[in-house]
């Protein structure tokens, strides 16, 4: 038999409507078993896989999954984010969805969602980058909108579905391993704060420090966008100082490459001179590789967490009304090359 038919071949074959064999094979209860059987069996053996239209006739669904970005996320305009979103494609395309992604400004971010909810545009959304005092959450309840939160919203974690990585485990971890190299002047890098993925960073370095009698010094903290050159800029500048950090804590790859630059501009070894240990999200183009990686580090896989938060997602709109789901990722903390014991002074 003839491979790759379309939905009106396969119909005529089985001498059914086209509504009637979509709906057969998207399980509708109001199809009998016989016949969700025979169209099963049918569609395998004449190789017929539903395209978009056709799942949209049978489900009422849009088939498509949204991803609103404000501008002012700019944490969610970098590579990061691009990793985070080719996880998640690989989840929708398995399933048969489509991906929007809007970025809009900051004033008309709840009229995207409302569009969204009022045209049907897209069967669910990603909330990504929450805040300390996030509020977008309300308003998809209120929207009967599906969603899933890349990362948590505080105070809310169990009336939402959330994927988060451990962020705070994670820096008290690596906290604890340069105080036990003999590191005392550490140095924080940070995401810009008033996301909530950035304060418990913070909180696991402050902790960590405070629980091994140390107190956290403001002037080794800084906080912004994760990009190269605000790595660079800041190390050097602390480098310079009278009273230098011995050692790093940063909370991107590509910041710490910053860092790595001006601690080799200032004339000094990384992982001898001065310690680095980052988060790494284990970017594809990015790779911290080798027997020994570059970089000591704090990883966990953003396309991984994409991929799941898809899963989460797709789960929800095949089953409404079933409980907040949330996953909770630990990073593994690997030993490489940019981290050593503290030097004497």
């Amino acid at each position: 038999m003839s491979k790759g038919v379309n939905l009106k071949e396969l119909s005529k074959k089985l001498n059914l409507s086209q509504t009637t064999v979509s709906r057969a094979l998207n399980g509708y209860p109001e199809v009998s078993a016989d016949t969700r059987k025979r169209v099963a069996e049918m569609a395998e053996a004449l190789g017929y896989a539903p395209n978009s239209q056709a799942r949209r006739l049978a489900t009422g669904r849009s088939m498509a999954i949204g991803h609103v970005i404000p501008r002012s996320i700019h944490e969610m305009m970098n590579p990061i984010f691009l990793e985070f979103i080719a996880g998640a494609g690989e989840t929708y395309s398995k399933h048969g969805y489509d991906m929007i992604i809007s970025v809009v400004e900051d004033d008309h971010e709840e009229d995207a969602y409302r569009q969204i909810a009022s045209r049907k545009k897209a069967d669910g959304v990603i909330v990504h980058g929450p805040a300390s005092d996030e509020h977008r959450h309300e308003l998809l309840k209120e929207l009967n909108l599906p969603f899933v939160v890349h990362g948590r919203i505080p105070g809310a974690e169990e009336e939402t579905s959330w994927i988060d990585m451990n962020n705070r485990r994670a820096f008290e971890r690596a906290t604890n391993l340069l105080l036990d190299l003999g590191h005392t002047r550490i140095a924080l890098l940070n995401g810009l704060e008033q996301m909530d993925f950035a304060k418990r960073r913070r909180r696991g370095f402050e902790s960590a420090l405070e629980a091994r009698g140390h107190v956290a010094d403001p002037d080794l903290m800084r906080s912004s966008d994760m990009t190269e050159p605000f790595g660079c800029e800041n190390a050097m500048e602390m480098l310079k100082s009278d009273n230098p950090p011995t050692a790093f804590l940063v909370s991107s790859m590509i910041t710490a490459i910053g860092v790595a630059r001006a601690v080799g501009q200032c004339g000094l070894q990384t992982g001898k001179d001065v310690s680095i240990i980052t988060h790494d999200d284990a970017l594809s183009f990015l790779p911290n590789s080798g027997e020994i990686p570059i970089f000591t580090c704090t990883r966990s896989s953003v396309r991984f967490a994409g991929q799941k938060a898809a899963e989460l997602l797709l789960n929800m709109i095949a089953n409404p009304g079933g409980k907040p789901t949330s996953l909770h990722l630990d990073a593994e903390l690997i030993v490489g090359q940019s981290t050593g014991p503290a030097p004497s002074r």
